[in-house]
């Protein structure tokens, strides 16, 4: 495992934590202490900062009344110091389980050990109902509480005790809390959450029932998400006794909602399960989430923070990053969830779009088509509007302008496309009209510069509007959420509309959208086949704005992505930049972990810093976007999501660009 210098190696905000398993066999101390030190020095070899243990590892949970017996509490005792001092020198935090005695009651521990030191948080909710009868044993924290008990000996050593602590290893701030505390009304975590864990490790013993699973792993998830934290889940398996119950052994970590690392259950040896937390994404979520810390007025209550000892960030450099990094995030990678996130999508798209066209009384809609991704996914939302209103198509006017660079091919597809649907067709050329502007400019035709360009779209933009006032219509915006990213729009050309559905859908996004209605339309009918083949053509057209003449044998030349670079790079880039707000450097490290073998290094740092270059110039197209509505959870709407100054400086984006190696 690449271990370098602290000071030599960036700190993306990642921190390894892992969730263990050991082989355990009950009431064996001396055993289940020598299982648990080579499961500590696997996941040390691994590069875990924190490694997180089942609930009462140390004797096993199930004793039973052998939690009476003084033998077994005193071994218990010692294995701790044992533990302790074995790991004096070792840069990581454990967090075991073991019962420990305290002014006559018996309390459910786990036990921070870090530098030769330990610290224990005793259980909170103890329960006793079912299948459960902790009671019998243990007594709840709640005592301490009262009795303002905040340490405990343990082998003859007195180290802090209580609920009160969080524990700062690196950028971790780690709470602890024990099975049930999980499953009652108002989790500790949650509490501790709002003070300032951003990392919950729990330790617990769930047996196993048809169906338990399934919630478990929900309700883990989701008080991730509750507390925007990272949670560490280890659970005892094999090796307990199975008189009347059976642990299936769980070692789950997830973080903010989502499922990082989990592990197999029922095995008969021990686990392991590691995940890099990113601890930096947490921290931009809270910082954005105003809920989150106005909490504090209501919950805010006296946490101590302890400081470990843990070794520095790993080097992500040379080392395997051991979390998810989506290529596609806009896009869902299971398919179920990818067409349910589709037609979920273009609800949201439909309704937007009925509700302006209801407000404002218009009957009809104009839309410039083009035979191109954009334009195809507005058409078929308008289409979808039109019928859920109970409207005829035949009142939605589709404008085709072909001009210099328009190619057979896009124009014979936004044709057919148009006709498949029994929208109104028009075709109205630009070419004499731009001609005539050229002259009237004084500009050479042969010269096919950002003129050449923007005055075809600004023309096309002029015809779509003047035709709009003349039926009485709505100018159904096009441009999609990776175009307004990177500027690439005219403005006040294509730029522009009166109600844009394609606002805050990426260009990644665009296509499995239009697949959707492809097969959505395909119903057997010869217009339904006819519309399906053609919308896969439009799939498979490279994505052009066709502002410049094609080849002779009508091949696309202007081809957008040889110029602004790949969309599923600009796609990635804009998510991760505005979702979490990592800097240049964290996304060229995660950009190259999911592209390994697509792009090298080179490539994604040319076409990082074009990103980063575009973003921040072209924001004043964005601060007078058409209205338009929100599908994810990033948009560039200046109304809601995204609000910057459109003078404000690039230098230090582009300064860690130009710094990162290549």
């Amino acid at each position: 495992m690449a271990i370098k210098n602290h000071q030599e190696v960036t700190d993306y905000g990642l921190v390894r934590v892992a969730a263990v398993v050991p082989q355990v066999n009950v009431a064996d101390v001396e055993g289940n202490l020598a299982h648990m030190i080579e499961s500590i020095d696997e996941a040390v070899g691994a590069g875990a900062r924190i490694v997180a243990m089942p609930e009462l590892c140390v004797t096993g949970y199930t004793c039973a009344d052998l939690f009476g017996n003084e033998l077994l509490l005193d071994a218990a005792e010692q294995a701790l110091v044992t533990l302790a001092d074995n790991y004096k020198d070792t840069p990581v935090m454990l967090v075991v389980g073991a019962p420990l005695r305290c002014s006559g009651h018996l309390f459910n521990c786990a036990v921070v050990v870090n530098g030769g030191e330990m610290w224990v948080v005793p259980k909170t909710y103890i329960p006793n109902y079912k299948e459960f009868y902790e009671k019998r044993w243990f007594t709840t924290s709640n005592i301490t509480a009262i009795a303002g008990k905040q340490s405990i000996v343990v082998g003859g050593m007195e180290v802090p005790f209580g609920t009160h602590m969080i524990f700062e290893a690196g950028r971790a701030r780690v709470a602890v809390e024990i099975c049930e505390d999980l499953w009652v009304p108002a989790p500790p975590s949650s509490i501790a959450a709002i003070n300032g864990a951003n990392v919950i490790v729990n330790l617990s013993a769930s047996n196993e029932l048809i169906g338990k699973h399934t919630y478990l792993m929900d309700l883990i998830k989701h008080q991730s998400a509750h507390c925007i934290a990272a949670y560490v889940y280890a659970s005892c398996g094999y090796g307990e006794s199975t008189t009347d119950l059976v642990f299936g052994g769980n070692a789950v970590i997830a973080e903010n909602g989502k499922m990082l690392a989990e592990g197999q259950r029922f095995g008969t040896k021990p686990q392991m399960s590691l995940a890099d937390i990113d601890i930096a994404a947490l921290e931009n979520e809270r910082r954005v989430n105003g809920s989150f810390a106005d909490s504090m007025v209501q919950f805010g209550t006296q946490f101590e923070h302890m400081s470990m000892d843990v070794a520095g960030p790993l080097d992500y450099e040379s080392t395997e990053l051991l979390r998810p990094v989506r290529r596609l995030p806009f896009v869902p990678s299971e398919d179920d969830r990818l067409t349910a996130r589709c037609e979920e999508i273009i609800a949201i798209q439909t309704e937007g779009l009925m509700r302006r066209l209801d407000f404002t009384g218009i009957p009809t809609i104009v839309v410039g088509v083009s035979g191109g991704l954009d334009s195809t996914l507005a058409l078929l939302v308008a289409a979808r509007a039109f019928d859920r209103m109970g409207r005829d198509r035949k009142n939605i006017h589709a404008i085709t302008m072909p001009g210099f660079g328009t190619t057979d091919r896009t124009y014979t597809n936004a044709c057919a496309m148009v006709r498949a649907l029994g929208v109104t067709l028009h075709e109205i050329s630009i070419a004499a009209a731009v001609t005539q502007h050229f002259k009237d400019i004084d500009h050479d035709p042969a010269n096919h510069d950002v003129t050449y360009e923007n005055s075809q779209a600004r023309e096309r933009t002029q015809i779509l509007m003047d035709f709009s006032n003349k039926v009485n219509g709505l100018v159904l915006g096009t441009g999609d959420l990776s175009e307004l990213a990177l500027g690439w729009a005219t403005y006040n050309g294509d730029h522009m509309s009166m109600y844009n559905v394609n606002v805050s859908i990426p260009k990644t996004l665009v296509r499995h959208l239009v697949r959707w209605f492809a097969g959505y339309l395909h119903d057997g009918t010869p217009a339904g086949k006819l519309i399906h083949d053609t919308l896969l053509d439009v799939l498979d057209t490279p994505i052009s704005p066709e502002l410049t003449p094609a080849a002779g044998d009508g091949t696309i030349l202007q081809v957008t992505e040889d110029i602004v670079g790949p969309y599923e790079l600009h796609d990635f880039f804009l998510f991760n930049m505005l979702r979490y707000g990592f800097t240049p450097a964290k996304l060229y490290l995660l950009a190259r972990k999911a592209f390994k073998g697509t792009y090298d290094n080179a490539t994604i740092k040319k076409w990082l810093r074009t990103f980063m270059r575009r973003f921040f110039a072209q924001q004043f197209k964005r601060s007078c976007l058409p209205d338009g509505p929100k599908v994810g959870s990033v948009s560039l709407s200046p109304r809601g999501d995204w609000r910057m100054p459109s003078d404000a400086s690039s230098r230090l984006w582009l300064a860690q660009c130009d710094q990162l190696p290549d």
